[in-house]
């Protein structure tokens, strides 16, 4: 009687369709594991995995699927600036002084983010300000968070075209405020107004404790108040920023004017 059971059960289990299954699985929004069935039953079968086994199989493949279309979708709405490079090919021999491999180990560990912290990279131009805050950004969307990057001139006139009505500027500061992670890059590069300097200010409290901030800069913070216009605001929106940051004042010569064969 077993034997015949067992046969019984082969012989059922054998007439049931992939494509039936496919669809079950599709019916249940399990796309990821629906697409790679064929692929997955041919591995259970070659290695004799066990129900349990496929079943985890079966829901790590749509969890793998699941968060690289999120990986997907947060890296699109970053809004990045072309061809960024993760942060493992910043090569820190190039500059003099400001941060070190240990430093840069840790900040890829990413628990600042997870205590809502900011980090300022300062220093002249061509240093790898801008890369080493876009490959943590990099490093923060490949581990699950939400990150916006933004250049300081066009930000502030997102904020301007925002206040002003512009729908599609409100949008993407909405999106800017919901993110985990927020790059503001080149600030200290145009100076700005009064009424973009308050904006800013309210940015900076509203992101207060909620929302880690990288800020590039090529000016050291006490020369911030040059760019605002206003010592006062800028002490205050200062005051949020540090209180819960780290902060790397590059030095060294330009990256870019030790190897021009490199932007030709």
């Amino acid at each position: 009687m077993p034997e015949q059971s067992q046969t019984a059960a082969t012989t059922s289990s054998s007439t049931v369709s992939i494509g039936r299954l496919t669809g079950l699985l599709e019916g249940f929004g399990l796309k990821h594991s629906a697409r790679d069935l064929p692929d997955i039953l041919e591995k259970a079968e070659l290695n004799e995995l066990t129900f349990r086994e496929f079943s985890l199989e079966l829901l790590l493949t749509e969890a793998r699927g699941r968060n690289e279309r999120r990986r997907k979708r947060n890296y699109a709405a970053a809004h990045f600036p072309p061809d960024i490079r993760s942060i493992d090919e910043f090569d820190i021999s190039e500059l003099e002084s400001g941060i070190t491999e240990g430093q840069i180990k840790r900040l890829k560990e990413l628990n600042w983010i997870d205590t809502h912290g900011n980090i300022i990279f300062a220093g002249p131009p061509g240093l790898g300000k801008t890369m080493l805050a876009c490959g943590l950004g990099l490093e923060a969307i490949n581990n699950g968070y939400t990150v916006c990057f933004e250049r300081m001139a066009n930000f502030v006139s997102i904020m301007d075209k925002a206040a002003a009505g512009d729908r599609s500027s409100g949008f993407r500061l909405k999106n800017i405020l919901k993110a985990q992670l927020v790059l503001i890059d080149e600030i200290g590069y145009t100076p700005i107004s009064r009424s973009q300097a308050n904006r800013f200010f309210t940015f900076i409290s509203n992101c207060y404790r909620t929302t880690s901030v990288i800020f590039t800069t090529n000016k050291q913070v006490s020369e911030w108040a040059e760019v605002m216009g206003d010592a006062d605001l800028t002490g205050a929106m200062l005051d949020r920023i540090l209180s819960h940051a780290a902060c790397f004042s590059l030095k060294g010569d330009s990256y870019r004017l030790k190897h021009p064969e490199l932007f030709i």
